[in-house]
């Protein structure tokens, strides 16, 4: 066999060999994936229950050192998912702490300034269970988008008085901001594309928890 000859079919088995390789690793992600319930398209999960539980916990560590000795603490969780947020910190706080923050809830779609957001949907209870006047106030919400939601729960919180000071706790900071808001506390900052959607599930909802990789109907 002449030189050049052995040189291709050396070359062939060296490509036959390298595409097995890779073929090989694909397989072993995918089933990785598979058996981790997570897949690379559309759906994929993001963060587990364990994941969301220790973001949680470090969230509620991170509110106490930027609030210390704020006993008088008030947690706004704005509907709906950030509602039950809030109350986790709460509950976390308390068996840290030894003190329950009040927890409040707020809709704050009214003072949007995109008002067909709030078009033919029923609005939910808005409810503080005191005045903020003086008070520290953390504003607890699930996903962080373009801040629009979050500039119209500030304003409304105007209604339940003048708060000493308003910080921001999201659980996942996905990008695409249109204000300049940024959060004080985040769980987790997940880059997204505009054609794409963070679920957050939860328990008290959903039956489970879970921040999941969705489409834009």
């Amino acid at each position: 066999m002449s030189r050049r000859a052995r040189h291709r079919s050396l070359s062939a088995r060296q490509g036959f060999f390298c595409g097995f390789l890779v073929r090989a690793c694909i397989r072993t992600r995918a089933q990785d994936d598979k058996e981790n319930g997570v897949t690379n398209e559309i759906g994929r999960v993001l963060l587990t229950q364990d994941d969301i539980r220790r973001a949680m916990t470090r969230i509620s560590h991170e509110i106490l050192e930027q609030n210390r000795a704020s006993t008088d603490l008030v947690l706004v969780g704005l509907q709906t998912r950030g509602v039950h947020l809030a109350r986790r910190l709460a509950e976390n706080i308390e068996r840290i702490e030894g003190f329950s923050p009040i927890v409040g809830t707020l809709d704050p779609r009214l003072w949007r300034d995109d008002p067909d957001v709030a078009s033919g949907q029923p609005l939910l209870p808005s409810d503080i269970p005191t005045s903020v006047d003086g008070k520290p106030v953390v504003i607890v919400d699930d996903v962080l988008y373009t801040g629009r939601t979050i500039r119209a729960a500030m304003e409304a919180l105007l209604d339940f008085g003048r708060a000493s000071r308003i910080q921001l706790a999201v659980l996942v900071d996905r990008g695409h901001r249109e204000l300049p808001i940024r959060p004080d506390f985040i769980g987790k900052n997940i880059p997204t594309a505009r054609g794409e959607r963070v679920q957050v599930r939860m328990t008290e909802i959903d039956g489970d928890d879970a921040v999941v990789l969705g489409r834009e109907s």
